[in-house]
């Protein structure tokens, strides 16, 4: 029973990853679940039995590989809004971009589908989540610009920095140094941090 189990679980991320070779190299719209099938090596009903659509795969993909933002998410809402706990929330983010790098290839080569499909949406809803983590509710425009930044550097580095030469791990150490100077000066220290909502209703 369990390597039946694990052969299906085998095989849907074998078909999520073909989907994501494919959609990067020919487009989304113009990638067919026939072109995913025969690049598989199965038949349309075997992928039926995963997945009914395309959309339900990058649906599918962006679950998986969104799902270390999402505990992100949920653990800095309950931490108190210090530097401490932003870099923090950098530092985690940058390492929950590793492997979900083959989804925003997807999404930054593919923007014109994305904005059609539900993800887009839900990607848009978790960065304005993440931004607010970041800065302060009353934060000066400029400080603002240097949270948002920091979390679309990240995105933009994964892509631009393939160009330049360098080991891999020193151009991640790189991204991740820029974008903790960008919240870090969007933070003076002379600020007094926020507390998460259940602190405050806590405290006398």
């Amino acid at each position: 029973m369990s390597t039946g189990q694990t052969r299906r679980g085998n095989t849907r991320q074998r078909i999520q990853d073909v989907a994501l070779e494919l959609f990067s190299e020919h487009g989304y719209e113009k990638t067919s679940l026939r072109e995913i099938a025969e690049k598989l090596e199965v038949t349309k009903a075997a992928l039926y039995y995963h997945f009914k659509t395309k959309e339900d795969i990058v649906i599918s993909l962006f679950q998986d590989l969104a799902r270390p933002c999402d505990e992100l998410i949920t653990w800095a809402e309950g931490q108190p809004r210090t530097l401490e706990t932003k870099l923090e929330v950098i530092r985690r983010y940058h390492e929950a971009l590793r492997s979900a790098e083959p989804l925003f290839r997807f999404m930054q080569e593919n923007q014109a589908a994305v904005r059609d499909l539900s993800i887009g949406e839900t990607f848009k809803a978790r960065m304005l989540t993440l931004f607010g983590l970041l800065k302060e509710d009353d934060a000066e425009l400029t400080d603002q610009v240097r949270c948002i930044t920091a979390l679309f550097s990240m995105h933009a580095g994964m892509f631009a920095m393939q160009n330049v030469e360098g080991d891999p791990e020193e151009k991640r150490k790189a991204i991740l140094e820029v974008a903790t100077e960008l919240v870090t000066a969007a933070n003076p220290p002379n600020r007094r941090p926020a507390r998460p909502d259940s602190a405050q209703t806590a405290s006398p």
